[in-house]
């Protein structure tokens, strides 16, 4: 085994920030900053409680401990993978979602809405009876709005039958397979024939040439997740045109398209698009009635 002159998790720590500071390392799947980071990794990887690092700082590891934590900053820095592919685990709001290659990084705007019930537009939840979920992935959304939507039941799509693998994992975690249904779909196409009150959907938006500059750490998760096109707005025209027919009378549509305002106006702008507030502001999630979508 290779010494080091680490010996604490102070040690490894220091040496982590630095390492992915040199690299220059993009943070961006649930951390803001190296510290942030290396600290996830080192208690994830020691098997400590991921909010209690000060107690353990000075303890002396053993050398297998040191060489775990060693082998999994480098990984981080050579391969610059997302953290989350490391430690299969991803955390959206109050909630922890296993997470691997086979799909993106749980990450939504639309998830802060969901607590709130997507006020003011959803008047009384109890009344929400049947969701739709568009391009799935982990699973993540489609949980939580079961979760949050007790009375609802949910369908979740997605046309990669790997990340529903992924997606299945979840579901079974939170014991929701009796109200969540995940179907192989590319969107509508194998979907139930009735109505839903919710279409909630976090679709591929990202435009090509965006695509082109991303980092390395979002070239790690499935292409066929993230790229949407030209304009990144190639499968949310899709959500949109089949959307009408899919919706109760005063159902509602909601559509995640991350940093492409302009691009979505240019496509929907006609339609009166409501911008939600996030935390990031008032450009990152829009909804359409379903009284809009029928003109």
């Amino acid at each position: 085994m290779t010494t080091t002159p680490f010996t604490t998790p102070r040690d490894l720590l220091r040496y982590a920030v630095t390492r992915f500071n040199t690299a220059q390392l993009f943070f961006g799947h649930g951390s803001a900053e190296a510290y942030d980071e290396a600290a996830y990794l080192i208690l994830h990887t020691l098997k400590l409680p991921l909010d209690l690092l000060d107690p353990f700082l000075d303890a002396k590891l053993l050398p297998e401990e040191i060489a775990a934590v060693m082998a999994v900053i480098e990984r981080r820095v050579n391969d610059r993978v997302p953290a989350a592919y490391i430690t299969n685990e991803a955390f959206l709001g109050s909630y922890k979602f296993y997470v691997d290659e086979r799909t993106i990084v749980p990450r939504s705007f639309i998830a802060e809405l969901i607590p709130e019930y997507f006020a003011p537009w959803v008047n009384e939840p109890e009344n929400v009876t049947n969701i739709l979920e568009l391009c799935t992935g982990s699973g993540c959304l489609a949980i939580m709005m079961a979760d949050a939507f007790p009375d609802a039941l949910v369908d979740a799509v997605d046309i990669s039958a790997d990340a529903l693998e992924v997606a299945k994992r979840n579901v079974a975690t939170y014991e929701l397979e009796d109200r969540l249904t995940l179907i192989q779909s590319d969107l509508y196409a194998n979907v139930p024939n009735k109505k839903y009150d919710l279409i909630i959907t976090n679709p591929p938006y990202v435009n090509s040439s965006s695509m082109s500059k991303l980092p390395m750490e979002y070239r790690a998760e499935p292409e066929l997740a993230l790229d949407g096109g030209k304009d990144g707005m190639d499968i949310v025209r899709r959500i949109v045109a089949g959307a009408a027919e899919r919706l109760t009378d005063d159902g509602l549509l909601i559509v995640e398209i991350g940093n492409e305002k302009e691009f979505a106006e240019a496509a929907f702008g006609e339609m009166g698009l409501t911008w939600l507030t996030t935390s990031n502001g008032d450009d990152m999630v829009f909804l359409l009635t379903a009284d809009q979508l029928k003109l």
